[in-house]
């Protein structure tokens, strides 16, 4: 049998808290600092576009997708100027290293399950697809890290962007931009406008107008969907799952199987260390 799309659903739930590490930890916020990279959305920034090089707000704004052009544009390129992306690769290295130490402790970095997750994530990780998939080729770019747990993180996070480039061609596909993606996730339920406005730069004026041309589109009422607007929601998400199964099909049924049962105890133990923002702000589903 092969990996079918409710499994790359799964894995991406059951992964991206232990990846999310390099942006919430106080551990990998330190070493950005140390970097001399300041404030949050400065070692988001640097942290997740330096596989690219020094590139520019443009470039970050088409490859993350969801951030409003002027939001990108107050960090990027200043954040170049600060460090250069090498030193920002190792400082998010360096964070995670911590965070992962102190949220999981040292048995568990040098156990055999962190050395055997590690394996079957970078198995997956090298088959992603490279064409149309800008942040995940540049990640399989990324000089591989000796530990484990590092070698873990880097394969998670490669999937993770090769999921987030599929989900940007599923929206491209159907004409939704980034402030329409966040009105429809919020419509359905799965983030709050006002959080979203603040996290990802959008401003009212943005937002009620996307919602117009949502609603001109028949898939918006007031704040909420309407049938066919459900439907469009769907189908993203169901694009997005099967765009991400080429890793996963790679590995095969028995691997993916055996890679949820090791991520399980990770992700529970960065969700209780606190390290997993109250309210879900990334819209992850529960991997059950």
């Amino acid at each position: 049998m092969t990996a079918r799309p409710a499994t790359a659903r799964r894995l991406w739930a059951l992964a991206e808290p232990f990846h999310a590490l390099t942006y919430f930890a106080g551990e990998a916020r330190a070493a950005f600092e140390a970097a001399g990279i300041r404030g949050f959305w400065a070692g988001y920034f640097a942290g997740r576009a330096a596989p690219l090089g020094a590139v520019g707000p443009e470039v970050v704004t088409a490859t993350f997708g969801n951030f409003a052009p002027g939001f990108v544009a107050r960090r990027v390129p200043a954040v170049w100027e600060s460090a250069t992306p090498s030193a920002a690769l190792a400082a998010r290295l360096e964070g995670v290293d911590a965070a992962v130490r102190r949220v999981l402790g040292d048995g568990w970095v040098g156990s055999a399950a962190a050395s055997e997750a590690m394996e079957l994530a970078a198995t997956a990780a090298a088959a992603v697809d490279l064409p149309g998939r800008p942040l995940a080729a540049a990640n399989t770019a990324v000089a591989v890290p000796g530990e484990p747990h590092l070698v873990l993180w880097q394969a998670l996070t490669t999937l993770r962007e090769h999921r987030g480039d599929g989900h940007a061609v599923a929206l491209v596909h159907r004409e939704i931009d980034g402030v329409q993606a966040h009105v429809l996730a919020a419509a359905a339920g799965r983030s709050d406008r006002a959080w979203l406005q603040k996290a990802r730069g959008w401003d009212d004026t943005a937002w009620d107008e996307a919602a117009a041309r949502l609603g001109d589109r028949g898939w918006l009422a007031g704040d909420g969907l309407t049938a066919a607007g459900a439907v469009v929601v769907a189908d993203v998400e169901a694009d997005t799952d099967r765009l991400a199964l080429r890793p996963w099909r790679a590995l095969g049924d028995r691997r993916c199987d055996r890679l949820a049962e090791l991520l399980l105890p990770v992700r529970r133990a960065v969700v209780a260390a606190g390290e997993w923002p109250a309210g879900n702000p990334i819209g992850v589903p529960d991997p059950g």
